[in-house]
């Protein structure tokens, strides 16, 4: 079949209409929904499918679940064109996590889209909805052991049939939930977004006709498959490994759950390997296969395909290798429910390092490298009886104050979000106390939060919030996960060092009534630490929480000390860590930096690095050694060829070792504690500081925070095109 040509113009408007029409659908979901974590944290998903499953255009917002829905729309398609049937004007709602929603919590709704009774397409709505009738409200079940108490699930539901509303159905399901006024305004928003891309795509169909649109949507995606293989071919061949952890504190103890991912690059496809990942638990972080091939699109699309459009062409180049069984391929009845939180976000953790270290071995690509934005979801369902004595609940969405990692040429975002869903924000502290019922003690920066590096990773917030007006006198929080409490989270990448720990305290009996401003001024006279379960805030408690920050780039004593000076001026890093850890001492008096007493204050810690040894060359300019196109990371390349190649540090150009065996064991190495890294990380004894440095000039190369019983991570380059 010959395949029909749009001339360019043409093809151009059609493409731009079909992206148009999933941002008004966009638009459409937040002004219909009520809910905080759609209408505020914009925690939300349009896509558009073609009339084969396949994705043509991921529009904005949570982009992590938009190949999943590809794979709904397929099943959807695959079981159910003959009976219950597919018919113009239907609409099907879904939420099984084996089928690529991330947990039951999370619904998508699929339209089918017709013209002059044809099928032309599928557009797929997500939010998440405010109850599913688990055991827990609000969905997030931190004792659920199995699936069947995580609430409803179905792998397809007719809601609507030939445009008719199937009240039995609709009114079945709301009688299943805690809150059936908000989930039944959670459901419509998803319909009328939904309707309203139908709408617009099929005016497109309309205008343009079947075969021309059809033939643009076929170029897309060659295009993004063509794009993306070309540039992978511009990418050196190699495994890029990482490890993270999820740490658990709650009812199985604290735990140290590793996740294991080798990137394997071999010419123009990826490879995401996550053999050696710890086996499913009996607790609601682990996903299913689609959820984790869905996952690793946080990392993909936004960082390897910023510039590309974002439909199936993409996802056609990834390859899953997920064994079984385990925490990224979770058989049932394993839970999935704390899922977005847990694994899910350590899925696009490892996949945003390991792309990194891959774009970062590349001179073309080394500027698109990023270390970990969101360390974790740090975050609590909120339920009770609101001033007015109506039951209330949901998720305060507070997660979404991530902070985002640095780049190779620039400070991470201070606050960023969640650089997964490019929708994402805070909502507004005034919405969550009107909606919620507890009032906000403070909400601030987080000093020295931010991992320090050459680029220094985005600092976070802190806040605290105490029960107010109501009839209960309390209210229920399901705090989830816990993660990012004793491990810090937020990874550095190239020698920069993680981001704060994150934290969960309950101070019983507290002092709210003196409105406490920040975590060393409130008190209680008792604190628990409370990061995984139910609890009650009742009386005067108070519950205080803080995210993850951001990781750092690159050698903190490679960073200019104006910066530094900055940083502290404005209250972002203080006194102590800029001294010890940048090597910069600040005149405070004249608010600028003391130039020769920072100088030696940077030779003095390069002199410890080196075990009391002298650096072999100037450490207060970085030797201008020419790139070889082989590059490692920041501070190393290959040099030579052949038998002769070497392994040489690019700050002072001492020559490592040979290419061909692993330079991290032939470079000066010490384990720290990860209090060396700044103030708010804990030392719990479970994880350590890898940290490796030239043996010449003491230069951080890289640092690898792992369980103490754990290796470090060995990448293997093959190849660098020439």
């Amino acid at each position: 079949m010959v395949k029909k040509e749009v001339e360019p113009f043409t093809s151009e408007i059609i493409r731009h209409k079909l992206a148009t029409a999933v941002e008004e659908g966009s638009v459409a979901l937040e002004m219909v929904s009520g809910t905080p974590v759609t209408a505020e944290a914009h925690d939300y998903m349009v896509s558009l499918f073609t009339a084969k499953g396949d994705l043509l255009d991921a529009g904005a917002g949570y982009v992590a679940v938009v190949p999943g829905a590809g794979h709904v729309v397929k099943h959807l398609i695959d079981n159910f064109s003959d009976d219950p049937g597919i018919f113009e004007d239907d609409i099907y709602f879904v939420n099984d996590p084996s089928l690529g929603v991330p947990h039951t919590s999370d619904a998508f709704m699929v339209v089918p889209c017709h013209l002059e009774s044809k099928l032309v397409g599928f557009v797929t709505c997500y939010v998440h909805l405010t109850d599913v009738g688990a055991m827990d409200p609000g969905g997030f079940c931190p004792e659920a052991t199995e699936c069947y108490q995580e609430g409803f699930s179905t792998k397809g539901l007719k809601l609507v049939e030939r445009g008719k509303l199937k009240k039995d159905v609709f009114e079945t399901f709301l009688n299943m939930v805690r809150d059936p006024g908000m989930v039944a305004l959670d459901l419509k928003s998803l319909m009328a977004a939904c309707m309203v891309v139908k709408d617009r795509l099929i005016k497109i169909y309309s205008d343009y006709g079947f075969d021309t649109v059809n033939a643009v949507g076929e170029q897309m995606v060659e295009n993004s498959e063509k794009l993306l293989r070309e540039r992978l071919l511009e990418l050196p061949d190699g495994i890029f490994r990482v490890r993270q952890y999820l740490d658990y504190h709650g009812a199985l103890g604290e735990n140290a759950y590793p996740l294991e991912l080798g990137l394997i690059k071999e010419k123009d496809t990826l490879t995401f390997d996550f053999t050696g990942t710890h086996a499913q638990l009996p607790i609601g972080f682990n996903c299913a296969y689609w959820s984790t091939f869905g996952s690793l699109f946080g990392a993909v699309f936004p960082i390897l395909c910023p510039d590309l459009p974002w439909n199936e062409g993409i996802t056609k180049v990834v390859k899953l290798v997920a064994p079984e069984g385990t925490m990224v391929n979770a058989e049932r009845p394993a839970p999935t429910n704390t899922n977005t939180v847990g694994i899910l976000a350590l899925i696009e953790t490892t996949a945003t390092l390991a792309v990194s270290k891959m774009l970062g071995a590349s001179e073309k690509y080394k500027n698109w490298v990023t270390a970990v934005w969101k360390g974790t979801d740090v975050a609590a369902t909120v339920s009770g009886l609101d001033h007015r004595g109506q039951y209330v609940q949901g998720w305060g969405s507070e997660g979404f104050s991530a902070a985002g990692g640095a780049r190779a040429f620039k400070d991470g975002v201070d606050n960023g979000g969640d650089s997964a869903c490019d929708t994402s924000r805070v909502p507004n502290i005034e919405t969550n106390e009107v909606y919620f019922p507890f009032y906000y003690l403070y909400k601030r920066v987080v000093p020295d939060s931010g991992g320090p590096g050459k680029y220094r990773g985005g600092v976070v917030d802190e806040w605290a919030f105490a029960h107010h007006d109501s009839p209960r006198n309390s209210f229920n929080l399901v705090c989830f996960p816990g993660r990012g409490v004793s491990f810090p989270a937020g990874s550095g990448l190239f020698g920069g060092y993680p981001g704060c720990n994150s934290d969960y305290i309950q101070f019983r009996k507290s002092n709210a009534s003196q409105f406490p401003h920040n975590l060393v001024s409130t008190k209680g006279l008792k604190e628990d630490r409370i990061s995984f379960g139910n609890t009650e805030i009742a009386g005067d408690d108070i519950m205080y929480m803080r995210g993850v920050g951001g990781g750092g780039y690159g050698d903190p004593l490679d960073r200019d000390p104006d910066l530094v000076l900055k940083d502290v001026l404005l209250g972002l890093v203080t006194g102590g860590p800029a001294r010890d850890i940048y090597g910069v001492v600040i005149d405070r008096q004249n608010k600028r930096v003391d130039v020769e007493a920072t100088h030696k204050q940077r030779l003095t810690l390069r002199r410890e690095r080196l075990g009391g040894k002298q650096p072999k060359v100037d450490p207060t300019k970085r030797s201008d050694i020419p790139p070889t196109g082989m590059r490692v990371n920041e501070y190393l390349q290959v040099s030579g060829s052949g038998e002769d190649a070497f392994v040489q540090c690019t700050w002072c150009g001492e020559s490592i070792c040979p290419s061909n065996v692993h330079w991290k064991d032939n470079v000066l190495r010490r384990k720290a504690s990860p209090v060396k890294s700044g103030p708010l990380r804990r030392d719990s004894g479970l994880y350590f500081m890898w940290e490796f440095f030239c043996p010449s000039c003491g230069t951080l190369l890289d640092c690898n925070v792992v369980h103490r019983d754990d290796p470090p991570f060995y990448d293997i380059i093959h190849r660098w095109p020439r």
